[in-house]
């Protein structure tokens, strides 16, 4: 995915490599004019790195209408509770490096980086960034989070974040002057980098300015004392972790790097984003970016939010709406002046069912680790009847895997057992000796009980309920009884980690749309929160230390081709190791897939410029409306 040597000045899928503009034509923002003139503020030139990022807008195609925009404007969103003024992280984008729209990773604060044999990463920094609140952004930053941040026992006591392990190894960090880091390990990192672009990044840096105050090593004790003892918190770290959250954006005060600073204190109802005055980014014609001044996000009840959408309470919304709204706010389109946009779904399948292979019910667990029982499921699903009662035929029937049209995509992984196909599904139960049944129809399992399925789901949509109605008139054909039970999240989690349910429901593949250079590992057992296996992925979490060892053969071996995609340093080899991984889902069907590419309403203000038309709408890799550069949306 990456050259052995790549040094670019904000190459990101709107940036070129040099400036046009120069200090003495850059375009200061109304917003700030008063505190500029009031001396409050630095005029734009001083505020600026001494090479900002710059944006384009020659993309063609679809979204040729691209353009430079003007200052102004207020953005309205929606959400469903405070905490989702994380989403502002995840829409803003600003990473050290990040994912263009063609999904290429790309320098962004960073000016540049140097990567040898994906084991030694130099990082090139803008002289003159500054963070939000003007202070300088140097190697300093990550000199602090290295230092005493992570390295600190009170603050991290199980160490290091995973990414910085490569098989138990820290990296050797060099801080070779004010503006370049490097990070090396003996090893191949393929994980580093990804990490860095994800939707919730890892941060490599923090403004020690700032958080020293909060720290046992550099605030004085006593006033570091009082501090605890006014926040409410057991010790300095728990201050130190609550002052510094920059994923929640739940502290005004803390820097930070990105469009938008948060300006409101939680809890509240309606939270107001203003223009960061130090962003990194201009256009052209030496505008600073973001064009809007103001993102409001207004706190509503997650039920409502597609009324109020249609009632035209927000200027871009694709967050708590789904596919079935779509008819409704069309109907608002004309009268609040705005149109809706359906872009493709970017998960695996819309929604999966995770049989739970690490069951505590030993008849079903041995059922489920058996594949012809998975496939008979899946064989036992009526996908076209999924499709057109609840998608009206716009969705693609698929297994839970790669979609069309990405790089890694094969048509045998999306069809493989996704046949409506009860009588083949019949003869897979009989052949597993589930012959006998009861009065009812229902199969007699090995110790004489009917097999009946026990299905957790967090309840959180009538979407969910609706296919699941379906599934159940499906099975009861191939004599299975499917039960639902929603509970809240956290207690349907712990119900599945804890071998309690016999199957769940969740959404799909997180990323849809991988290239060979992305980790492969929701394929593999890596992960407490993967539902069909979760001892299995806690063991290998854990380095051992919880959870059981994968003992089923062909989960074994996704585990074993997983790190050696980590090990791998060529292209060509790591996609042999994907499609590897991916042919073993689709015979053994760990998941079950049931459409793919549903589309997501997203409404935009007519108003409102430079949003794509079309797009992908999906956690990974594309944070939503994350790579599309929200700081260059503007109001005509």
């Amino acid at each position: 995915m990456m050259r052995a040597m790549q040094f670019a000045v904000a190459v990101f899928a709107a940036t070129t490599a040099a400036s046009p503009a120069t200090a003495a034509t850059y375009i200061e923002p109304p917003y700030f004019a008063r505190q500029v003139a009031a001396g409050e503020l630095p005029p734009l030139a001083e505020r600026l790195p001494r090479q900002p990022a710059v944006a384009r807008f020659d993309r063609g195609g679809e979204d040729d209408n691209a353009r430079p925009g003007k200052y102004g404007g207020t953005l309205r969103m929606l959400m469903g509770k405070s905490k989702d003024i994380r989403m502002m992280m995840v829409y803003g984008y600003a990473r050290l490096l990040g994912y263009d729209r063609d999904l290429n990773l790309r320098a962004d604060l960073l000016a540049g980086y140097e990567v040898k044999e994906q084991r030694q990463f130099t990082f090139y920094l803008r002289e003159g960034h500054r963070w939000s609140d003007g202070a300088p952004f140097t190697a300093e930053a990550f000199r602090y989070y290295w230092n005493d941040i992570v390295n600190n026992r009170e603050l991290y006591p199980f160490g290091l974040p995973r990414q910085l392990l490569v098989e138990g190894e820290p990296p050797k960090v060099e801080f070779l002057g004010e503006t370049t880091v490097r990070y090396t390990w003996s090893k191949p990192n393929p994980f580093f980098l990804p990490a860095l672009a994800a939707p919730r990044p890892l941060f490599l840096y923090a403004p020690g300015h700032y958080l020293k105050q909060f720290h046992a090593a550099h605030a004085p004790p006593g006033e570091l004392a009082a501090k605890v003892r006014e926040a409410g918190v057991r010790n300095w770290a728990g201050l130190h972790h609550r002052k510094n959250h920059p994923y929640k954006n739940d502290n005004p005060q803390l820097p930070v790097l990105q469009p938008w600073v948060n300006s409101t204190r939680p809890p509240a109802e309606r939270y107001v984003f203003v223009r960061n005055p130090y962003y990194h980014r201009v256009d052209a014609r030496g505008m600073q970016l973001p064009y809007i001044d103001e993102v409001a996000l207004h706190i509503a009840s997650a039920g409502l939010i597609a009324a109020k959408t249609a009632a035209g309470e927000s200027d871009l919304q694709g967050r708590y709406l789904r596919l079935d709204n779509y008819t409704f706010l069309k109907a608002g389109e004309a009268r609040n002046d705005f149109s809706v946009r359906l872009w493709r779904g970017g998960g695996g399948s819309r929604l999966a069912l995770y049989p739970n292979l690490n069951s505590g019910d030993p008849a079903w667990r041995k059922l489920a680790r058996d594949r012809k029982f998975r496939r008979a499921l899946s064989l036992g699903i009526n996908r076209f009847e999924i499709n057109q009662v609840i998608y009206s035929g716009l969705a693609a029937e698929s297994g839970n895997t790669v979609l069309a049209g990405g790089p890694l995509f094969r048509p045998e992984y999306r069809d493989a057992w996704k046949r409506h196909d009860p009588e083949q599904a019949n003869r897979l139960l009989d052949e597993l000796g589930l012959t006998e049944r009861n009065r009812r129809g229902l199969r007699l399992m090995e110790n004489g009980e009917p097999l009946e399925i026990v299905l957790h789901t967090a309840g959180e949509s009538t979407e969910e309920t609706d296919i699941l109605e379906l599934i159940e008139e499906s099975w009861r054909n191939i004599g299975i009884k499917l039960h639902v039970k929603p509970s809240q999240r956290e207690v349907f989690r712990q119900r599945v980690f804890a071998g309690e349910a016999m199957m769940a429901m969740w959404g799909g593949l997180d990323n849809g749309m991988p290239n060979a250079g992305m980790s492969p590992e929701e394929l593999a057992p890596t992960g407490q929160t993967q539902l069909q296996w979760p001892k299995w992925g806690q063991h290998h979490e854990s380095s051992g230390q919880a959870g059981e060892p994968p003992d089923l053969p062909a989960a074994a071996e996704l585990l074993a081709l997983y790190r050696a995609w980590s090990r791998a340093t060529g292209a060509a080899e790591r996609a042999e190791i994907w499609h590897a991984m991916l042919a073993i889902h689709s015979r053994e069907v760990f998941s079950i897939g049931l459409v793919s590419g549903v589309p997501q309403p997203v409404v935009v203000g007519n108003r409102l410029q430079n949003v794509p038309h079309r797009a992908t709408y999906g956690w990974l890799p594309t944070a939503y409306f994350g790579v599309y550069r929200p700081d260059t949306f503007w109001f005509r």
